[in-house]
C-alpha cells in the first residue's frame, strides 16, 4: 500500500463529506465539520467554493461524468451507516470496530459515540497521516479512539488483537466501509473468521460491490469505465459478492444477514429528490450474531 494511493482515496470520500456539510442546513443530510482538514489544498478550495451554487451545480455535474452515482451514492450510505450504527449502539452495543478507518470521523462528529470506546484499524500510513490532521489542525486526538495499526503483509488482525488486548466480551458494532471489494477473497474469508471472535449480540456493517460489475462490468451504468480507471491508478477491485450467496457466507461465520441494499435503494431512501443514477453495484449489507 502507497500513501498517496491511501489517502487518494480516503480523500474523495471525505470531499464527498465536505460537500454537503457545505450545503444549507436544511438541505443537508449530515454535518462533518472535520473532512475538510483532511483535503489537499486544492480539494479545501473546491469545498469552500461550493457554497456559490453555479459552483457547486459545476461540481456535482463533473463528479457525475466522471463516476456516475458514486457522489450521491456515497453520501447516502454514509447517512446510512450512521443510522444503523446508531440503532446498534441504542440495542446494546458497548463498543465500536473500524477497519480500514481511512478518514472516517463518525467518533468526532456523531454525538451518540462520543462516551463509547472505538478502536480503528489502517495502515500505518492512512493511521499515521489521520493522527497528524487531528493534532495539527484541531489540537487534540478524539480520547474515546483507540488507532491500531497493521501491515497485513506482516501482521495479522489476531497478533493486532493479542498487543491491543482487544476484548472479545463486550457486544461490538463493525464497520468495515469501502475495503472488501480491494482484497482477495482469502483475505476477506480471514477477516469474517476474526470477527466471529466477537459475542453475541455484535454486528458488522460492511460494502462490498456486485460480482457481477467485475464480471460484465457494462451491465451497469458506468461500470466498464470506472474499472479502466482503478486499472490506471492501480486500485484495481479485486472481489465481489453475489446477493444471492451472502447470506450463506455469513452464516459459516456466525452471522445472520440482517440487511442488503444496493446504491439506488439506500440513495432513494435519504436523497431521493437528488436525480442521479449509477453506482448501483455498490452495496450495504448488516451481519448479526
Amino acid at each position: 500500500m502507497k500513501i498517496d494511493k491511501a489517502s487518494r482515496t480516503a480523500q474523495y470520500m471525505a470531499l464527498f463529506r465536505a460537500l454537503e456539510t457545505r450545503r444549507n442546513p436544511d438541505d443537508r443530510l449530515f454535518t462533518d465539520p472535520y473532512a475538510i482538514h483532511f483535503l489537499d489544498r486544492g480539494l479545501r478550495v473546491v469545498a469552500r467554493a461550493s457554497k456559490i451554487p453555479v459552483v457547486r451545480s459545476f461540481i456535482t455535474r463533473t463528479i457525475q461524468k466522471k463516476i456516475p452515482g458514486a457522489f450521491s451514492s456515497g453520501l447516502a450510505r454514509t447517512k446510512y451507516i450512521d443510522e444503523l450504527l446508531q440503532q446498534n449502539i441504542s440495542g446494546g452495543t458497548e463498543q465500536v470496530l473500524i477497519l480500514g478507518a481511512g478518514f472516517d470521523t463518525r467518533a468526532m462528529r456523531l454525538d451518540f459515540l462520543k462516551q463509547v470506546p472505538v478502536i480503528e484499524i489502517d495502515h500505518p500510513n492512512t493511521s499515521n497521516f489521520k493522527i497528524g490532521i487531528f493534532r495539527q489542525r484541531m489540537n487534540a486526538l478524539p480520547g474515546n479512539v483507540t488507532f491500531c495499526q497493521i501491515d497485513f503483509n506482516t501482521q495479522s488482525l489476531d497478533e493486532l488483537a493479542a498487543t491491543h488486548h482487544f476484548d472479545f466480551t463486550k457486544p461490538t458494532t463493525i464497520i468495515w466501509e469501502g475495503v472488501t471489494n480491494y482484497l482477495t477473497a482469502e483475505a476477506v474469508g480471514h477477516t469474517f473468521a476474526f470477527l466471529s471472535k466477537f459475542p453475541k449480540d455484535s454486528a458488522v456493517i460492511f460494502t462490498y460491490v456486485h460480482q457481477q460489475v467485475l464480471d460484465e462490468p457494462g451491465s451497469f451504468l458506468g461500470g466498464e469505465k470506472l474499472l479502466k480507471d482503478l486499472e490506471t491508478i492501480e486500485e484495481r477491485w479485486t472481489f465481489g459478492f453475489l446477493p444471492k450467496d451472502l447470506a450463506s457466507y455469513l452464516s459459516q461465520y456466525g452471522f445472520t444477514l440482517a440487511e442488503d441494499l444496493g446504491a439506488a435503494e439506500y440513495r432513494n431512501n435519504y436523497l431521493p429528490k437528488r436525480n442521479e443514477e449509477g453506482y448501483e453495484f455498490y452495496r450495504v449489507a448488516v451481519g448479526k450474531k
